[in-house]
């Protein structure tokens, strides 16, 4: 049965989040919706990171076994115009389909994931972007959020920047890229390790946040990393400004 691996791009505004569930729309549930209709029998998606409600992606991959021979360009122009709504508009779409081999897994192959979170630091709040960036009107300085940053590279115990849904057996993990830029009135954060654990992105940002607003100093990301105590940490950062940008294997 030939495997594609397909690359996504979702505007997570409205969604429940990857996952398929009861409660709301997925892009789980798009897919697989599409997929019948493309396949004609249900098929099951796998994705390499399940993104949180209202989360987004630009490089989101995902794969899929279909019971029929399709060119790759069938299965993307395929899924693209049946992923489409009654009004032409879909919050997810498929940017590239591939050959995969049998052995290929969207998840357990990954050796890396991207991720980008934009703060809008502004006076004036947003209105085409609303729900793409969080917005934090008072000044940020972005030099003291990366050396805040710096003290979490590396391979560390983030018990303290993890959910507590978090289902890794494991808080260890390697952090291998945190960048704060700013970019005119936008602040960008980009985060790149093997792998993530729940809201660790969004709790790493929250906790930035207080030192780029000087209310704690960047030695203290330190300390509350050495904590391995989340309620020491920062509050969650909004899922709206957190994307999933590539993943690498």
């Amino acid at each position: 049965m030939p495997r594609y691996k397909l690359t996504l791009e979702y505007d997570g505004t409205g969604l429940v989040g990857w996952q398929r569930q009861t409660s709301g729309p997925s892009v789980q549930q798009a897919l697989e919706e599409a997929l019948v209709k493309l396949a004609g029998c249900p098929v099951t998606v796998a994705a390499a990171g399940r993104t949180d409600a209202g989360v987004h992606a630009t490089g989101q991959v995902a794969h899929v076994d279909i019971d029929k021979p399709l060119s790759v360009e069938a299965v993307r122009n395929g899924l693209n115009y049946w992923l489409r709504g009654e009004d032409g508009v879909t919050p997810v779409i498929v940017l590239a389909a591939e050959e995969a081999a049998a052995d290929f897994h969207a998840r357990f192959s990954a050796t890396g994931r991207r991720y980008l979170y934009r703060i809008l630091n502004r006076r004036a709040a947003p209105v085409l972007e609303r729900h793409r960036v969080w917005w934090v009107p008072k000044p940020l300085d972005a030099e003291a959020m990366q050396a805040g940053a710096n003290h979490l590279l590396g391979h560390h115990d983030f018990t303290s920047f993890r959910a507590a849904e978090c289902q890794a057996r494991s808080p260890m993990k390697t952090l291998d890229v945190l960048e704060v830029r700013r970019d005119g009135a936008e602040i960008r954060i980009v985060a790149a390790a093997r792998s993530f654990l729940h809201h660790q992105v969004r709790n790493m940002v929250g906790t930035l946040k207080l030192v780029g607003e000087g209310k704690v100093p960047p030695e203290h990301v330190k300390m509350v990393l050495q904590a391995r105590d989340r309620s020491v940490a920062g509050a969650t950062a909004p899922a709206s400004g957190l994307y999933l940008t590539g993943v690498s294997y």
